[in-house]
């Protein structure tokens, strides 16, 4: 075995698995570790396309991490075999340098445990559909549905049409706020959407428009205070869920029907 610099062994095996092995001249090992990284990419990206969006979402999350820890582990591993081999690694590697390669495992680890989450699990609950359907609810009533929000996209937005001019009515009879027609979005401030129930397999939600109502409470239960209450003035639209098989057993939920009243 070749005796290579700690430091330059670490950032090698940061920037790819096995590469600071094979500096240090073992070579089955970072063979190894070469084709280990290749087949946990392949478990990621191959959880991710399948379960990312379903009931399931944590397996893709929860696998990427792991492949983050073992990159981790990997880098460690080779860098303090590194020292061992070489007695005065201390007197001739920057302290700092150590430190600094390792920092850059920070990137991955943040990229993913963030950006995962804005596209995954957007159809693993009816809370998440429902969250999607509340941000394009407009451009939804306008014909455009995000891929798998519906399982009759063209039916959500004619009835998504239908509750949108029935709030432009209200508008124009002053029953919204003053600035209501200004912007589509204005439409939606007095609009609450709840479920109303939830089984194994199927839910429903309501829109409603709400006013809200000062009304008297307790502080701490000693002190009179109060507080603003929404209550329903009228059901807009209402919607049916319900949850798909999907991969592997999980689940994948959508908008089935939905109604105008």
């Amino acid at each position: 075995m070749s005796v290579a610099a700690p430091s330059r062994v670490l950032r090698l095996a940061i920037l790819g698995w096995g590469l600071g092995d094979l500096a240090m001249g073992r070579r089955y090992a970072g063979t190894t570790w070469l084709l280990s990284e290749a087949f946990g990419l392949a478990v990621v990206a191959f959880t991710t396309l399948l379960l990312a969006d379903t009931s399931w979402y944590l397996v893709p999350f929860l696998a990427g991490m792991a492949f983050i820890a073992a990159w981790a582990v990997e880098a460690v591993a080779a860098y303090r075999r590194a020292q061992r081999q070489q007695a005065d690694a201390d007197a001739s590697t920057p302290t700092r340098s150590p430190a600094t390669a390792a920092a850059w495992l920070t990137i991955p680890l943040l990229v993913w445990g963030t950006g995962f989450w804005l596209f995954a699990a957007d159809a693993g609950s009816p809370a998440a559909v429902l969250d999607r359907f509340v941000s394009g609810w407009i451009e939804i009533a306008a014909g455009t549905t995000a891929p798998g929000l519906a399982e009759d996209p063209a039916a959500l937005s004619a009835t998504v049409a239908v509750a949108v001019e029935r709030l432009r009515a209200l508008c124009d009879a002053g029953e919204l706020p003053d600035d209501c027609a200004e912007a589509p979005e204005n439409l939606l401030r007095d609009i609450r959407l709840r479920l109303v129930r939830q089984a194994e397999g199927s839910a429903v939600a309501v829109a409603e428009l709400v006013r809200f109502e000062r009304r008297p409470t307790r502080f701490l239960g000693l002190f009179d205070a109060s507080e603003l209450a929404a209550v329903p003035v009228e059901e807009i639209l209402r919607l049916e869920l319900a949850a798909r098989p999907a991969a592997l057993g999980s689940e994948r939920w959508a908008i089935v029907s939905a109604a105008a009243p």
